[in-house]
């Protein structure tokens, strides 16, 4: 089953093309089944590449998935057409007042982890978000920074600052294959790493929440937190083949001082295309979460936070 999109949607054509199923809204209204709802909560700057990213991934199950975008009220980015947003995103404060409930929801990184999280101008907003999946929202997905100050809010686990930026696509191994998140997982896998920050083991331990997915380079990826019925990312499955390199040419453009991704170029030569070697692995683990908000959900959407 496809994904649905509204027509318009810039992430409709590029899926389409791709041969990822998706379906018009007024198609989708004749097939006597209840989609699944999901939920994008989209904190990255560059709105349009993020929508393609996660749609192509939750698209391609056998489900039907209907995705809404969300933004924070409180925040006006500066890297979107206003016209994108206004015709595609609502504001949480919007949602939050229908009483609307959804299957899933995703909470993407942000390019602000080097500010204290109460430094962060949406903050309050955001916290009000992670207690609002409670009663609204049957599974959630933090990624990367979203997954951190998710971690934060609901265990006080901390992040602390590197003293250069993790970069690069590195190996981390599956310690927990029995997870029905990890079905189909191999031992170990490669995965994007893009950030200046990190969450320490012994501090996940410590609020009892057990990791699935660690590297002895750069610390657990994949914690899984039962009671607040949600899923912490650190790092980007999500990540298309060039987005690595779009960083890489942008910091090198800049002056920035940056190291070349590692073991993403070929021989680590920037100047040959990059290779892709977790898109499998990002199918998998998102066709798991799917799977999973699938099987638990219940069909009246409104007992969603209600069911113990």
């Amino acid at each position: 089953m496809p994904i649905k999109l509204p027509a318009d949607l810039p992430a409709f054509d590029v899926l389409n093309r791709e041969g990822v199923m998706v379906m018009s809204e007024e198609l989708a209204a004749k097939q006597d089944i209840r989609p699944l709802r999901i939920g994008l909560l989209n904190l990255m700057p560059k709105k349009i590449a993020t929508e393609n990213q996660f749609a192509r991934l939750i698209g391609a199950t056998p489900l039907q998935i209907e995705l809404s975008l969300i933004r924070m009220t409180s925040h006006e980015t500066r890297n979107t057409a206003a016209t994108h947003m206004e015709s595609f995103y609502r504001p949480f404060a919007d949602v939050a007042a229908t009483g609307e409930k959804f299957d899933g929801l995703i909470i993407t990184g942000a390019p602000i982890e080097h500010l204290d999280y109460s430094d962060v101008t949406y903050w309050d907003e955001l916290a009000q978000v992670f207690d609002w999946t409670q009663t609204h929202v049957q599974s959630t997905m933090g990624v990367c920074w979203g997954g951190m100050a998710m971690i934060h809010h609901f265990h006080g686990v901390p992040k602390h600052l590197l003293e250069r930026k993790a970069f690069g696509c590195v190996r981390h191994r599956v310690l927990e294959p029995a997870s029905p998140y990890l079905r189909g997982f191999a031992d170990d896998m490669v995965m994007p790493v893009s950030r200046w920050t990190e969450l320490r083991r012994e501090e996940i331990e410590a609020a009892g929440l057990p990791i699935l997915i660690d590297a002895d380079e750069t610390g657990p990826a994949l914690v899984e937190d039962p009671d607040h019925r949600a899923l912490y990312i650190f790092n980007h499955l999500e990540y298309d083949s060039g987005t690595l390199k779009e960083e890489y040419d942008r910091d090198v453009a800049a002056g920035t001082p940056v190291e070349v991704p590692a073991n993403y170029y070929p021989d680590d030569d920037p100047s040959r295309p990059p290779q892709n070697r977790w898109r499998s692995h990002a199918h998998l683990l998102y066709g798991n979460w799917i799977g999973e908000v699938y099987l638990k959900t219940p069909y009246d959407i409104s007992r969603i936070g209600t069911d113990t």
